[in-house]
């Protein structure tokens, strides 16, 4: 029996298996979790295809992938890595090698953010600029990016938090006005849209995560999308040691030769310093079947969230929650709560009933990121107060609206908070 028919037959019994089992995959009613895997036999077979090609590392899945996130951001050019973390650090490091930036340099970045976008900035030798955010949207403020532009600014790092797109009209023509290099961090904000472009498509570079909870996952992973056909080489040189781009060395071996190595094989050529964070084949087989599904996945968490605004509408006394700006698609990687200022409950009292009721609640990110014990002690500078970042730091909070939440899960929900309140008694 050939090997074909081996891959039907564990096709057909995969299939089976999901259909015929889908409790066992599904999110345990009354458990409602901000992340989940969702997916089926698609994604399981896509991958078990690599792997019996032997295709474990980085190969043509991960060509595959960045050909469609590309196709899908709007980019010429997308490069896969193992972390949206790794894509903010290969950002970077590439206007660092394209002599764009250098170390000592300040890139503004909202106060309400995730570690990993600050992180790389300060690895690389940069410094931080923190800005607030604005009080509607929680979004990085264009007033607050004028003030923060001094004599060292090079760039903004504009994150699209949750998946709210941010007001990139405005950041863009500050970006024109002062020359400034605009990266959109998008790693929580997977087909979000302005008009009819997605997020990622505005800025010289742009980022992607796809992390277990996001709207799309490979288990771990990221992309850098770029327009620029000069930073396209230099990720890809950075992604893999620092070695000479694919499209220089392929089909020449023993090509390479200056004034030391003579005849080298190119594809052992170190050009620059690099890293290595690869993409795997595995990765980008999980990949290639979820961006399919994206729509499809943003759509059920649409509707869940409509149904969430439902109900925190109700008590809008005591919460507040995003604006969406006109004309744009939030694709929610969460659903954000703030919780206003009252005499009946604090946010810690209303997260600890949520969980132990089996609703989990997040922070909003890292809070206020110069308010982090190890961001307090590296170099930084915060342009004012940053009042609302530190609101959201002390009263805000997230939940889940996972597509793969079901009606009894968003009933359960709204049973958890109608009795909250009537405990309350609010």
């Amino acid at each position: 029996m050939n090997q074909y028919v081996y891959r039907r037959k564990i096709a057909k019994l995969t299939k089976q298996l999901f259909r015929n089992r889908p409790e066992e995959y599904a999110i345990p009613n009354n458990k409602v979790t901000i992340g989940w895997p969702a997916y089926d036999e698609k994604e399981i077979l896509s991958v078990l295809d690599s792997i019996l090609d032997l295709r474990i590392s980085q190969g043509p899945k991960v060509l595959e992938f960045e050909k469609m996130l590309a196709e899908y951001i709007g980019r010429r050019y997308a490069v896969a890595v193992n972390s949206g973390s790794s894509a903010n650090l290969l950002a970077l490091a590439t206007l660092l090698e394209a002599k764009k930036i250098k170390p000592g340099d300040e890139v503004i970045v909202p106060a309400t953010t995730f570690s990993a976008v600050a992180a790389p900035i300060l690895h690389l030798g940069l410094i931080p600029v923190y800005v607030d955010v604005e009080k509607k949207s929680w979004n990085i403020d264009p007033l607050e990016i004028k003030k923060a532009i001094a004599k060292k600014t090079r760039a903004i790092m504009v994150v699209h938090s949750f998946g709210n797109p941010a007001d990139m009209q405005k950041i863009t023509a500050i970006a024109k006005r002062h020359k400034l290099i605009v990266i959109e961090d998008c790693c929580e904000a997977h087909g979000a849209m302005i008009g009819k472009r997605k997020v990622g498509s505005f800025g010289e570079l742009a980022t992607m995560s796809f992390y277990v909870a996001h709207n799309i996952t490979t288990g771990e992973g990221g992309a850098v999308f770029t327009n620029n056909r000069q930073y396209n080489d230099i990720l890809r040189s950075l992604r893999e040691f620092g070695r000479l781009p694919a499209k220089i060395t392929q089909g020449k071996r023993f090509s390479f030769s200056d004034n030391i190595l003579k005849n080298y094989d190119a594809r052992y050529v170190t050009a620059r310093l690099g890293y290595n964070v690869r993409m795997t084949d595995i990765a980008a087989s999980l990949g290639v079947v979820q961006l399919k599904k994206l729509d499809q996945l943003n759509a059920r968490r649409l509707k869940i969230v409509g149904q969430q605004q439902k109900l925190f509408s109700k008590y809008n006394k005591y919460f507040q929650t995003p604006e969406v700006r006109r004309n744009t698609m939030h694709s929610f990687y969460g659903y954000c709560i703030l919780v206003k200022k009252n005499n009946k409950f604090t946010r810690k009292e209303f997260a600890w009933y949520l969980e132990k009721n089996g609703i989990e609640t997040r922070s909003f990110f890292d809070g206020c990121l110069p308010d982090q014990p190890i961001f307090r002690k590296l170099p930084h500078k915060t342009i004012g107060q940053l009042p609302i970042a530190r609101k959201l730091r002390d009263t805000a909070l997230f939940i889940g609206c996972h597509p793969a939440l079901n009606k009894n899960h968003v009933n359960h929900v709204r049973r958890v908070i109608d009795n909250f309140f009537k405990i309350k008694k609010a």
